[in-house]
């Protein structure tokens, strides 16, 4: 990892249509004509990414002699429809300097590395970041894009430009059409031009499919893990490993000036224990931030509750509140049932609205 950013080697493949079918006939993917029919918009991005210009050395962020560069891609649609899976099937195909990250992983080394400028005495500091990337890498992949903070609403527009001026080429995957991004938000007038950029240097591609991959890897799995056992951590390992195969890395999120560490997160999926999200001094905003990159959460070891750990019930009431209001999938091993985890204490009367929505939670249409 390069400053929050995944940098993948290269190799050699064939086309994307070629690598589809080698996976379909291997038996690791099912057909599924909606992701077919995005292929060809993917097949054209990597063509396309063959001849590209090399990174301008110097000046190049200089309006009068932009790089013009291909359109990337924009693909969204519904939660587990394959959207990262196919950007990442191009990502493996591209042959040229490429990077691939979660948005949200993106926007904090864009934080850390525009705060750093700023100790230099730069005063135009998205500049040197964007000609920074733009010298390194000539393609760059984005997992769910979603702006809802308005710190990075007023970052993306002037630091995108420049990419593309500079002729990198971008693809990434939302749940929203670039219309919705930043919706409602604060001075969302000022965030018009990027949507307009987007739609300008990105084909908008909607992956309709009415399969959530997703659910079918969890469906007929358990949702709720009882007690905390090697038959819980067994079960839970083994949808972690249907979900992301494997393949995580600790995701960091910005909240109010604070680092919120999720332990592993791949794809849509974070896994972390009662104790990285309860134990610690977290709070509503927090839990949103989390609700807003993850659309599954397992959730290990959680304890009994009461007067012994009475903050940390608190937080736990707060963060499946959340998860709930956000309809994100849940997946938890706890010490006992939902009615059965907060029996003595302060709070044991409110804690019932809480074990009544752990049940909900555990719903097979759950999140759907």
């Amino acid at each position: 990892m390069r400053g929050g950013i995944g940098l993948l080697k290269q190799g050699s493949m064939g086309t994307v249509q070629e690598e589809y079918q080698a996976r379909v006939d291997a038996g690791t993917l099912h057909e599924d004509p909606v992701q077919r029919a995005a292929l060809a918009s993917l097949e054209r991005v990597r063509a396309a990414v063959l001849n590209l210009p090399d990174a301008p050395k110097n000046g190049w962020f200089r309006k009068a002699s932009p790089v013009v560069g291909p359109k990337g891609l924009y693909m969204w649609g519904g939660v587990g429809r394959g959207k990262s899976m196919l950007m990442d099937l191009l990502y493996e195909t591209v042959e040229v300097p490429k990077q691939r990250s979660h948005f949200h992983a993106f926007m904090q080394w864009v934080h850390g590395a525009i705060a750093d400028a700023r100790k230099d005495g730069v005063e135009d500091a998205i500049a040197p970041v964007a000609a920074d990337l733009a010298g390194r890498v000539r393609f760059l992949a984005f997992d769910e894009m979603q702006i809802s903070d308005i710190t990075d609403a007023m970052i993306v527009g002037r630091l995108f430009e420049a990419l593309f001026a500079a002729g990198v080429v971008v693809v990434t995957t939302s749940n929203r059409v670039p219309d919705d991004l930043y919706k409602d938000g604060l001075n969302r007038q000022l965030f018009l031009p990027f949507i307009r950029l987007l739609k300008d240097r990105m084909d908008v591609h909607e992956l309709a499919s009415e399969v959530d991959y997703r659910q079918s890897v969890l469906a007929g799995s358990p949702s709720y893990f009882t007690p905390n056992d090697v038959d819980a951590r067994t079960g839970i390992e083994a949808v972690w490993q249907g979900l992301t195969k494997g393949e995580a890395a600790p995701l960091t999120l910005r909240v109010n000036g604070r680092d919120v560490v999720i332990p592993a997160f791949a794809n849509g999926v974070a896994r972390a224990k009662f104790r990285d999200l309860c134990g610690v001094f977290l709070g509503a905003a927090d839990y949103l931030a989390l609700a807003e990159v993850a659309r599954v959460l397992l959730l290990e070891d959680i304890p009994r509750l009461g007067r012994s750990n009475f903050n940390e019930a608190k937080r736990f009431v707060i963060l499946i509140d959340t998860l709930y209001e956000a309809r994100v999938q849940l997946i938890a091993s706890a010490a006992a049932a939902p009615e059965m985890l907060y029996m003595e204490g302060e709070g044991v009367f409110e804690f019932e609205r809480t074990a009544s929505r752990l049940r909900e939670m555990q719903g097979a249409d759950w999140a759907k």
